[in-house]
């Protein structure tokens, strides 16, 4: 059986992997500074991780949601503790895209409304509704087009209260710092304005910190630069450290009732255990508070590259924005450099998303070779 071939793929196979390093198969090492899309938040293999994950698997790894389950609420506990979000309310499930769709398909059900509003260059994920939320027609089957969704233009509130006037606009789902679509942000004027407006609209606010979230952008959340309090959070990628996991956050005027949502294996045994051990390492090594230092240092540095137009982003999510297309660019860290990276919707950009356990020395070594890089190409 051949797979099916929906992957343009790097000739690398990484078999190995510790911290911000991964070897490939023939043991080259590698500096990850793209943590397979920001899933990898604490490191590659970190002893407790694994350490808990192994634990659990002698114990139990799974069971459906029909039992109880105590990781369930330790993990509630530790991540209202830890986010500052503990007024709200957590269903957990297994993607960012499946954490989409239950904000939105919630949102609807809360105020019985079914038009969405998102944003030019978002990204939400592959299926149902959240696919006609993103900003790439070329992924929207017509299946998923029969959607309703509006794609404004980042930044303009003017439009948005246009369409929430017309009182069908369930939800506006917006990422506080925009990933696939290459690390543009909008205003806090502009946060505040939609919060406001949502609430005089009787519409759900839907902050998407599919891979902003869990400490990435130097806050645990990168709405909380903005000092606004959505109705929803989704949530996925840093949470796991690679263990697939996602969720919601729900604030408490929405209401729940059995079977509104359901999963089959969000929220299992397994699941709960990468979280909780992924929790326990932000707090203990201050992994946070270490990204916001991080990406400071490499906004300072990566301005020095020649070429550089602009740097983008916060803490650890991070873009380095050129004056030409960086796809070579890519292959020559890879290749010669033996270092990953990633790519966005704008071309001229390169994507930074190490583990939040990265070293300033690791930053030099990543600056260093991309101006090498770019002076040969000059």
């Amino acid at each position: 059986m051949k797979l099916f071939d929906v992957y343009p793929l790097y000739d690398v196979e990484p078999v190995k992997a510790e911290d911000c390093n991964v070897w490939d198969k023939d043991g080259k090492e590698y500096l990850d500074l793209y943590g397979g899309h920001a899933v990898i938040s604490i490191g590659h293999g970190h002893p407790h991780y694994v350490h808990k994950l192994k634990a659990q698997l002698d114990n139990i790894g799974f069971y459906s949601n029909a039992v109880q389950n105590s990781l369930q609420k330790e993990l509630a506990d530790k991540l209202g503790k830890l986010s500052g979000c503990d007024e709200y309310e957590l269903f957990l499930c297994s993607s960012g895209a499946e954490a989409n769709e239950n904000a939105l398909k919630l949102a609807s059900f809360h105020n019985g409304k079914h038009r969405v509003v998102a944003f030019t260059n978002g990204f939400h994920g592959r299926t149902s509704a959240a696919v006609v939320a993103t900003d790439n027609k070329a992924i929207i089957a017509p299946i998923n087009a029969q959607q309703e969704v509006a794609i404004l233009p980042l930044g303009n509130l003017d439009m948005v209260e246009a369409e929430l006037k017309k009182g069908d606009v369930c939800a506006v789902i917006i990422e506080p710092i925009q990933g696939v679509g290459g690390l543009d942000e909008a205003e806090t004027s502009f946060f505040k304005g939609l919060e406001t407006l949502c609430k005089a609209h009787n519409t759900c606010l839907i902050l998407d910190e599919v891979q902003s979230g869990f400490g990435r952008s130097g806050k645990f959340f990168a709405y909380q630069h903005h000092g606004i309090t959505p109705d929803i959070i989704s949530m996925a990628k840093g949470m796991g450290n690679g263990f697939p996991i996602g969720g919601i956050l729900i604030a408490p005027h929405i209401k729940s009732k059995y079977g509104l949502l359901g999963t089959t294996f969000g929220g299992n045994h397994l699941a709960c255990a990468a979280c909780i051990a992924v929790l326990e390492v932000l707090e203990k090594e201050s992994l946070i508070e270490k990204a916001a230092l991080t990406g400071e240092y490499f906004f300072a540095k990566a301005n020095e590259i020649p070429g550089v137009v602009a740097v983008k982003g916060r803490g650890l999510m991070l873009g380095v924005e050129f004056d030409y297309e960086v796809g070579p660019l890519r292959k020559q860290l890879i290749y010669d450099k033996h270092m990953f990276t990633g790519g966005a919707k704008n071309k001229n950009l390169l994507r930074i998303l190490p583990p939040l356990t990265i070293k300033v020395e690791q930053i030099d070594a990543f600056i260093e070779a991309v101006k090498e890089l770019v002076t040969e190409k000059v």
